[in-house]
């Protein structure tokens, strides 16, 4: 008998539960009354976008707060919509005038219907659930899109059917029948709970969410306790994995993760994989489905060396039940874990052994502190590549690889700087601020430290500075930028204090010298690299709201190469080496087949054996793939899909199987030699193989 027909015949049991004790109603006090008119003449005052707070607005503010209470459609039904459609035109005079009460109330209301779902979810578990799995129906994946249902008839039915796929996904992770009824129970229970416990401070909280997200995604309201956290963050005194997360409807999702940080170094975790469970070793996991950013992220930080359990869906993952649990040591970040570091790759030709230097630049730093109090020796970004470059150039190398993947930016003045080494004078990136003006940064200084062949090499994660300076070679032509489209983090944001929290705001915009922003589009590198990464859940145009792409005027430069004429035979060479590498040729593969499992994953069934065949076709494929790249390398085969994040290869792994730099991974690997390989090219075809012979003899 199917777990949907069970629940059908106890339906009226809800009717018969005795009744929790009432909820003390929600209400604005005088802060968040106050805080919300701040907030509203912040962002009609001091937003980089005019903002007109307007039925118009009104109606996207309404929409975006009913998003931030019930995203996946769970709990409100279309009559309690109907109900407060007063707001759909009143937002505006709420915020302005801290008249909050209707917002409260419509909160009110979803924790009401959110309280008696989870009540009568919890009444299907006490009372057993059928473990047979044997229905012809299937779930919608996400609902996000999706009409609210009617009444709550239809609501009932829709989570009869989510509380028969959460059983289905936990007996596919082999737990017992027990075990599920148990973890179930815990899971409804936790977010019951914390239902309950919302207070005034909390809504404002999502109130706010909703106001600010309804003009850009990077402006937002921090309470006072997210202001104390932001704080602790900005000191780098934070203690934890090192990754930055953001919700993902009722999941959490990790957006990046911190260059050299815990999470980064273990090579267990990947931007877009999802976060289900958070625990200390040897205790029970505590399932943080439904649960708030705020609160997954608290259970993550802990204390310099402890450990802490996630249980994660692999972001190639199509179905929840291949979850994997994995421990990580939390640490701080230190400026040295953070800092540029260089090597030489030798690439074997026919006419011999070619040098590269490559160097690695994983965020744009400066000692502030050291920098103001005038000491001479600060670190930095620049004064660091120069250092290496230096090295590089005393070894021989023929060109110079520069790594700005995963960099999410840092200081500007450092992506300035940095493009100075590289260029003779000349502008690096316009900022254009509310008000139109634009103010222009550049080179002074004549000469540069180096200026042999240079390729930048980027991905979805360069974001920021990064994109400024990969931008401006491009605009100067005076190298390559290979890999993935970046980030498209084009804007700037200050904080602002409020007498209830502070409000970060959206109040300049970066463009390139070209005239064309970095916002939303990002960079398009001149030869492009196949990306696992998929650019609906990360990236700059993946967020609700993104302010969009536009130009400014053109400044005045020269450009210092043309490596354009080149592009064609350089592509052509890449594609031809990219077929016959192994681990680039599965690359491209991997990320095609991604693309093709996510458009099929829309819905999943509900039938335990039709939900066996689908992932374990979805696997079978995934480890086909996998093998057939380990095959090609003459490395063992794996007989589980889910074995092959963290799996040693042969490359990277000493006698003893134990992987000697796990953020090198043998793919990232790949990327760093074609990469080199087309530099290689660019030098012959440009003539510019005789600027080692030039370093040659300076250096004797």
């Amino acid at each position: 008998m199917s777990l949907l027909v069970t629940l059908g015949r106890a339906a009226t049991l809800a009717l018969l539960i005795a009744a929790a004790p009432a909820m003390a109603e929600v209400t604005p006090e005088e802060p968040q009354r106050i805080a919300a008119q701040e907030i509203a003449e912040s962002l009609q005052t001091g937003h980089y976008v005019e903002v007109i707070l307007d039925d118009e607005w009104s109606r996207d503010a309404f929409q975006r707060y009913l998003d931030v209470l019930d995203n996946q459609r769970y709990y409100l039904t279309a009559a309690d919509i109907a109900e407060f459609d007063d707001l759909a035109t009143g937002m505006d005079e709420a915020i302005t005038e801290g008249r909050l009460d209707r917002a409260y109330e419509l909160y009110g209301r979803y924790q009401q219907r959110a309280t008696e779902q989870l009540e009568w979810t919890l009444a299907r578990i006490d009372k057993g659930l059928d473990f047979s799995f044997d229905s012809d129906l299937r779930l919608e994946v996400d609902r996000k899109d999706s009409p609210w249902l009617r009444n709550r008839e239809e609501l009932e039915d829709l989570w009869a059917k989510r509380l028969e796929n959460a059983a289905l996904s936990l007996t596919l992770s082999d737990q017992e029948p027990e075990e599920v009824e148990e973890t179930l129970s815990k899971r409804y229970k936790a977010q019951l709970k914390r239902v309950r416990q919302s207070n005034a401070e909390d809504v404002l909280e999502l109130l706010m969410a909703a106001v600010t997200a309804s003009i850009d995604p990077h402006t937002s309201y921090l309470s006072p306790r997210q202001s104390e956290a932001f704080d602790i963050q900005m000191r780098l005194s934070l203690e934890g994995i090192g990754a930055m997360l953001q919700p993902d409807g009722e999941f959490v999702k990790v957006a990046s993760l911190v260059p050299g940080g815990p999470a980064e170094r273990s090579g267990m975790l990947e931007p877009a994989d999802r976060i289900i469970g958070v625990g200390p070793p040897d205790e029970d996991m505590i399932n943080v489905v439904g649960m708030r950013l705020d609160e997954v992220a608290e259970m993550i930080r802990g204390p310099k060396g402890t450990v802490v359990r996630l249980d994660i869906v692999p972001a190639q993952a199509v179905d929840l039940s291949r979850s994997k649990v994995i421990e990580i040591t939390r640490d701080t970040v230190k400026l040295e874990d953070q800092a540029v570091n260089s090597e030489v790759i030798e690439i074997e030709r026919e006419d011999g052994i070619h040098k590269v230097g490559l160097i690695h630049v994983p965020t744009f730093y400066v000692d502030f502190d050291a920098w103001q109090a005038g000491e001479e020796d600060y670190r930095s970004t620049t004064r660091d590549v120069a250092t290496e470059l230096e090295s590089l150039q005393a070894q021989g190398i023929e060109g110079i690889v520069l790594d700005l993947r995963n960099n999410g930016g840092g200081a500007l003045q450092e992506a300035n700087s940095l493009i100075g080494l590289f260029i003779d004078r000349g502008p690096t990136v316009q900022v254009r601020d509310a008000r139109g003006r634009i103010s222009l940064y550049g080179d002074t200084e004549s000469g540069t430290h180096y200026d042999g062949p240079l390729v930048v090499l980027v991905n979805r994660l360069s974001a920021s500075a990064s994109e400024i300076f990969a931008g401006a070679i491009q605009d100067y032509r005076r190298g390559l930028v290979v890999g993935n489209e970046t980030f498209g983090k084009g804007t700037v944001q200050t904080l602002s204090d409020l007498s209830h929290g502070q409000v970060k705001l959206t109040r300049a915009k970066f463009y390139r010298i070209s005239g064309e922003s970095t916002q939303n589009r990002g960079i398009t590198p001149d030869i492009l690299f196949p990306s696992l990464v998929d650019p609906e859940k990360i990236g700059e145009s993946s967020l609700d709201n993104a302010l969009p792409w536009d130009t400014v005027r053109k400044v005045q430069y020269r450009q210092q190469g043309e490596p354009q004429l080149y592009l064609d035979i350089l592509r052509e060479r890449h594609n031809k080496r990219a077929q016959e590498h192994p681990n680039f040729y599965y690359l491209e593969r991997q990320a095609k087949l991604a693309e093709q499992l996510r458009q099929q994953h829309t819905t999943v069934s509900l039938n335990l054996e039709q939900r066996k065949r689908e992932v374990e076709a979805q696997d079978a494929e995934q480890l086909a793939l996998e093998n057939d790249r380990r095959a090609a390398l003459g490395l063992d085969l794996l007989e589980e899909w889910a074995d092959a994040r963290g799996s040693q290869d042969d490359e990277s792994a000493d006698e003893d199987g134990e992987d000697k730099d796990k953020k090198d991974k043998p793919i990232d690997r790949a990327q760093v030699e074609e990469t080199a390989e087309i530099l290689l090219d660019y030098a012959r075809l440009t003539g510019s193989m005789q600027f080692a012979d030039r370093v040659a003899e300076d250096t004797q």
